[in-house]
This record gives C-alpha cells, sequence and structure tokens, in this order.
C-alpha cells in the first residue's frame, strides 16, 4: 500500500513538474499576444483590409497549429484559448493557418472583419457573369503571388483550349493588368502562341508596386511560364520587379504600360477595350486588377521611386528610419502613429490643411499624444514639391523645407474598381462578416 502511494506521489510530482512550466510558458504566450494586440489597436493595425483568417470560437481547440504555420510571424495568437486575429492589417491571405487547422475552424475572407466585401461572381474556370470575361488574382478573392501566378496561367491554358478569333484585328486574349496574375497570364499566351496584348494602367508590376513591406513571402516555390521556377521565398518587392524584367529581356513579352482601361463593351463575337489612348479588340478577355483601387498620386517629381507606396502593412518593417506620411484622414494618422511606434524612426507627418477635421476622436487622441511627446512632426498647411533618393522637398508657409527620408507613405484617397466591374456587366457576390 504504502508503495502505491510512493508512486502516485512521484507521477504527480512529475507531472507537475511538465504541466506547470507548460502552462506558465502558454501564460506568458498569451500575455504578449494580449499586449500586442492592444499596441494594435492604436494604430488600427489589428484590422484586416484584404484577404485574412476568420476564425470560429465555438469549433477552435486553442492548439496554436494555425499560429505556428503562419510566416508572417504575429498575425494570429491565443488569447484567452482560442486563436485571434492580432495583426490583420499584416495578413496578406497565404492561407496556410486554414491548413494547418486540424478541426477546420479558419476560413479566409476578404476585407475587414464585420464588414462586407463585393467579390466578383466567377466560375470554377475563373470565368465572371459575362461569358469570355475572366477574373484571376487579388479582385478574385486570392491576393497570395503563388495563387495569382497560377490562377493567371491556368485561365490562359483553359482559353487556348477555346475557338480562336479569325479576324486580323482582333487579340486572342486581352490582359488588363500586369501585376503576377496578368504578367503569368501573358506569359503563358506567349507560350501558346496566342496573339495577346497586356494592358497596365501603372507600370509592370501592377500591385506589387503599390506594395509597402520591406518583405514579400511566397509560400512556395511556383512554376513561370517560359521562365521556370521562382524559388523567391522571402525576398524584397524591388527584387521581384528587378526579376519581372529578366523574364521580360528573355522571353520578350510585350506590355502597354500607362494605360487605363475606361470600359469594355462586348458583342456575341468580341469584346472591344476602350481607353483614352486607343482601344483593342479580343475574343477573350482576363481581368488580372488588384482590388485596392487605383490610388490617388500627387503628381509630382520623384514619385516613381520604389521608396513610395501607399498603403501601410506591416509597420515594424521600418525602422531607424526618417518617414514622411501625406494625408490627413484616419488611414495617415493610423499609419504614422504605427511606424512612430517603431524603433529609432523619425516621423514627419503633412497635410495640406490646417486641421485634422474628418478623423475618429481615438485617433485624434492618439496623435495630439505622439506630437506632444515629439514622436510625429507634423507639417499643416504642407505639400509635398519633390522627392528624393534622400531626401523630400516640402512646401510650407515659411518655405520650402528639406528633410531627410527614406520612405514616403502617400494616403490621398483612391478608386476602387467596383464601379468599373458594374459598369462593364461584372455581377457581384457579397460576403458578410460576422
Amino acid at each position: 500500500m504504502n508503495e502505491t502511494l510512493i508512486t502516485i506521489f512521484i507521477t504527480l510530482v512529475l507531472v507537475a513538474a511538465t504541466v506547470v512550466p507548460y502552462v506558465r510558458r502558454l501564460r506568458k504566450k498569451e500575455g504578449k499576444a494580449r499586449e500586442k494586440f492592444q499596441q494594435l489597436k492604436i494604430s488600427g493595425l489589428h484590422e484586416a483590409s484584404a484577404m485574412h483568417p476568420q476564425i470560429d470560437a465555438l469549433q477552435c481547440i486553442g492548439c496554436a497549429a494555425c499560429v505556428r504555420a503562419c510566416p508572417e510571424g504575429d498575425v494570429l495568437g491565443i488569447i484567452e484559448g482560442k486563436a485571434t486575429l492580432i495583426h490583420g492589417a499584416k495578413c496578406v491571405g497565404h492561407g496556410l493557418c486554414a491548413e494547418a487547422c486540424p478541426v477546420g475552424a479558419i476560413n479566409l475572407l476578404m476585407a475587414k472583419p464585420g464588414r462586407s466585401a463585393d467579390l466578383p461572381m466567377i466560375d470554377e474556370r475563373y470565368e465572371s457573369s459575362v461569358k469570355g470575361m475572366y477574373i484571376v488574382g487579388e479582385l478574385g478573392g486570392l491576393g497570395l503571388i503563388k495563387n495569382a501566378i497560377t490562377q493567371g496561367t491556368n485561365v490562359v491554358r483553359h482559353i487556348t483550349s477555346l475557338p480562336h478569333s479569325t479576324d486580323d484585328d482582333t487579340y486572342d486574349v486581352a490582359i488588363i493588368g500586369a501585376g503576377p496574375a496578368g504578367f503569368a497570364a501573358g506569359l503563358t499566351a506567349l507560350e501558346n502562341n496566342l496573339r495577346y496584348v497586356i494592358l497596365e494602367q501603372n507600370d509592370i508590376g501592377g500591385t506589387v508596386l503599390q506594395y509597402p513591406r520591406a518583405k514579400i513571402v511566397m509560400t512556395s516555390p511556383v512554376e513561370l511560364p517560359l521562365w521556370g521556377k521562382v524559388k523567391l521565398i522571402e525576398t524584397r518587392k524591388e527584387a521581384l520587379l528587378e526579376l519581372w524584367q529578366a523574364v521580360i529581356k528573355k522571353t520578350g513579352i510585350k506590355i502597354h504600360t500607362g494605360v487605363k482601361v475606361e470600359n469594355i463593351q462586348h458583342d456575341e463575337n468580341q469584346f472591344v477595350i476602350q481607353s483614352a489612348s486607343g482601344e483593342w479588340k479580343a475574343k477573350y478577355v482576363v481581368l488580372a486588377l488588384g482590388r485596392r483601387g487605383t490610388p490617388r498620386k500627387l503628381g509630382v517629381a520623384g514619385e516613381q521611386l520604389s521608396k513610395v507606396t501607399y498603403r501601410l502593412i506591416d509597420a515594424a518593417s521600418y525602422q531607424n528610419s526618417h518617414v514622411l506620411v501625406v494625408g490627413g484622414g484616419d488611414s495617415a494618422i493610423e499609419a504614422a502613429i504605427g511606424l512612430a511606434s517603431q524603433k529609432g524612426n523619425t516621423v514627419s507627418l503633412s497635410y495640406r490643411k490646417n486641421e485634422f477635421s474628418r478623423i475618429k476622436e481615438r485617433n485624434k487622441a492618439h496623435i495630439d499624444d505622439f506630437v506632444s511627446r515629439k514622436k510625429i512632426i507634423v507639417e499643416f498647411n504642407s505639400e509635398v514639391k519633390e522627392i528624393m533618393e534622400e531626401k523630400v522637398m516640402l512646401q510650407t508657409p515659411y518655405g520650402v523645407s528639406e528633410i531627410p527620408n527614406d520612405f514616403v507613405f502617400i494616403f490621398a484617397g483612391g478608386e476602387l474598381p467596383n464601379e468599373f466591374l458594374k459598369k462593364i456587366g461584372i455581377q457581384m457576390q457579397v460576403q458578410v462578416m460576422e
């Protein structure tokens, strides 16, 4: 009997020696996750603005498989025993969290939690409600580079099997957008000897040009037509754009840049793509547009530099830098606060009016606090005159000011593609997030 009690006692001691440290580690991690979540709430970066995981708390078992699977680091965390979206703005829709969840508690959705997201109706072949018009990439709900390339490739391979135009002045396929999806679609068309035209309103790279993160993650290698396997598992956007240029040089693919498509008309046999600079006819159309819309630009010299971006996803990627934020809305204020919270940053905020008149009370309180602590320098009644490699020229009421600069974030609004889609006849479906 005594031996039995001793055995039970030793067993309990061993279990306690194992379990107690484990529980302490969990509590410590949860404490850090909770603290991080509260910090990100200040700058609004806890909310997702694109593809993100929605977690069913009733199904979630708190195993943290999703946390470990996410290559972004701190997008998800465990709070009160359940997976929680902590750094939503950092999420770029990899989908690895959903794949890793052993109980299927995660779905990927678009837009901010609690809001609705209009997505075009497409079938398993990526064909929209307009017959012969296909939608791929971010516009269709998947913004991950690997997925975009795969979709662009697959949709043109499908088009290859369809009847082609017999008219000399009609392309087999018109591709709208030269981001990863459009680029891959064009390469596939070239590979299959299709008559194609690629139209991009900005420059080669599409949405990638707007991508502000110092780091871009591709979850696994992907096959790029006429090039081969792309193994840029972790890279910068500049390296990805350099790859694009290398592929262009090798393959000779043609891309028309600076062409904003304003309308697409359709009859039984073809599409007519219209822009201010001309029109093109095509048997099929592939829309490879981004969902972030067309950012409103300042129209100043130097705005094309790679250090200029129109959206902040990961403030932590920017440290020990001179940063200029342009704009006076909530997005600009939240970005400035997020950047000013990082180690070693000097943050200036340029706004053309004399006060912040349309921002949330929470943001007003926070920006006043950061300004009072000299964490942010606000330049009211100012405008950017020129952007250079290492500085920015700012027009102020007191004359032209020259400030050191490493990065520029512009929040001057933009034009979302939803109205354009409705104009050309695309039917939308609405996802409502609880």
